[in-house]
């Protein structure tokens, strides 16, 4: 979502860090640049001059012009206003459970937004990551199928979802799903309302009528990052006359200049909570100003890529790959079992953005990086066509082989040939990481040259190649 945000600020930034020593002038058009870049990614006018106006302050005193490294100081201050400006380094953050349960949630928003996903996304993480006991409620009698759309996101994530009576009324549902609630031992009870195109009278009294009812702990407004400022505007009503207690922002993966998430945070007082990355059921993230902050100037977030990490690959089939690795051992279902754990973790653009410096590297390659999901499927649909002792010993697959692998996998000889080079590749470095002293060797190869040409570090099989390459290349 900050994408040219980041490209915008990098630039202006660049011209700072470029330079040995620091005037005022020199600040001061820089400061000039990132105020258009935020104006341009469509943050509120209000909030940009007062960003512009605290780091203004800071970065022209007497500290930052005889530091050793001016210019990174200047860097240094930008980044701690981005996070002052998205909430600060101790902002509340996910859902505060910190109520005698059930924790009722009630969740608004304009139709279309993504609440009721959003709601099926939240009771997924508190169920299956948080290990609390959550019933769903759908207050949402207006919308055609949207109670059915709720139970239906509970099946998937295997959460309850009050049964729907029908002809019952929002209030109706709203008291027979506390009742439940309460009966049923249950630790947090979400409610979706029914949302409207725009806001409107009808809408608020009755949010309201059910706000007195259900006396939530957490009024979330989730809003679409997609609509820029009218999403701001939505959150300040909103705020006003319900009183939120945070925003869930949805669609970040998409092409959003994001200043709506930098500006809602400011306008409201209110904090960004969570914000939704993707279309799966789990894809929903924390909002953590400081790793926002860090992803907005092309710093990375490690952290963010660790817990991923965590959360989608297998430790005992990594440790097993490990011990064969460590072994020498490197066979095409190694290669497949790779291949199935990077796409677990999610889109490979985002995750590579989450690397320090490897965004930014990527967009100075000759040609840029294709990072096309659908080559992946590809990969696998080729390793899968093989028989298990192709697999295991590759040296088989000649050409009446790599014919028929080519065939049932949709594919052409070409791009066979190429998964097969590519894993040979990969099996050599495994070999000269055994002699060179197992699995300690791994950094200096990569950093020494042991990557196949092309190719991005760390990505199995020259994984990540310049377009024109496959897998990534257009065929």
């Amino acid at each position: 979502m900050f994408d040219t945000l980041t490209d915008k600020l990098g630039a202006a930034l660049n011209k700072l860090t470029r330079r040995g020593a620091l005037t005022e002038a020199d600040v001061t058009a820089a400061m000039r640049d990132v105020r258009v870049a935020l104006l341009e990614a469509d943050v509120a006018l209000p909030v940009v001059k007062d960003f512009i106006a605290k780091v203004s302050e800071k970065a022209v005193g007497e500290a930052v012009i005889k530091s050793v490294t001016p210019g990174q100081l200047v860097v240094k201050i930008v980044h701690d206003e981005l996070i002052a400006m998205l909430g600060g380094e101790d902002a509340a953050q996910g859902v505060d459970l910190a109520a005698p349960a059930p924790v009722a949630v009630l969740m608004v928003g304009l139709q279309g937004s993504g609440k009721t996903t959003t709601t099926g996304k939240i009771a997924n993480r508190l169920q299956n990551k948080d290990r609390k006991r959550v019933l769903m409620v759908s207050l949402d009698t207006y919308r055609p199928a949207a109670q059915e759309q709720l139970a239906i996101l509970g099946k998937q994530a295997g959460v309850i979802s009050l049964p729907i009576v029908a002809g019952q009324q929002p209030i109706d549902i709203a008291k027979r799903g506390l009742d439940e609630a309460r009966r049923g031992g249950f630790d947090v009870v979400l409610f979706d309302t029914a949302g409207r195109l725009t806001i409107d009278e009808a809408m608020m009294t009755e949010i309201v009528a059910l706000r007195d009812i259900i006396k939530p702990h957490e009024t979330l407004l989730v809003t679409d990052a997609m609509i820029g400022q009218d999403s701001v505007t939505t959150a300040t009503s909103f705020n006003e006359k319900i009183g939120i207690t945070g925003i869930v922002l949805t669609r970040v993966d998409g092409d959003a200049r994001g200043g709506a998430a930098l500006s809602m945070r400011a306008v409201t007082g209110r904090p960004i909570k969570l914000i939704g990355v993707g279309e799966k059921i789990d894809a929903l993230d924390v909002f953590s100003p400081e790793r926002i902050a860090g992803r907005i100037l092309g710093m990375g977030d490690v952290v963010s890529l660790v817990e991923k990490a965590v959360a989608n690959i297998d430790q005992a089939e990594a440790e097993k790959a490990a011990a064969r690795m460590a072994a020498g051992k490197f066979d095409l279902t190694d290669m497949l079992s790779q291949l199935q754990q990077i796409q677990r973790m999610g889109d490979m653009k985002g995750l590579l953005g989450l690397i320090p410096g490897m965004g930014t590297a990527m967009k100075q390659m000759k040609g840029g990086v294709d990072l096309d999901p659908k080559q992946f499927k590809r990969l696998e649909a080729i390793i899968q066509s093989m028989t298990p002792k192709e697999r295991r010993v590759p040296d088989l697959i000649k050409a009446s082989r790599k014919q028929r692998i080519a065939t049932g996998s949709g594919t052409t000889v070409a791009d066979v040939n190429k998964l097969l080079k590519q894993h040979q590749q990969m099996e050599t470095m495994m070999k000269r990481m055994k002699k060179m002293g197992g699995m300690g060797a791994l950094a200096g190869m990569f950093g020494g040259g042991g990557a196949a040409p092309g190719s991005l570090p760390g990505l199995p099989g020259g994984l990540g190649q310049r377009p024109g390459g496959f897998p990534f290349g257009k065929r």
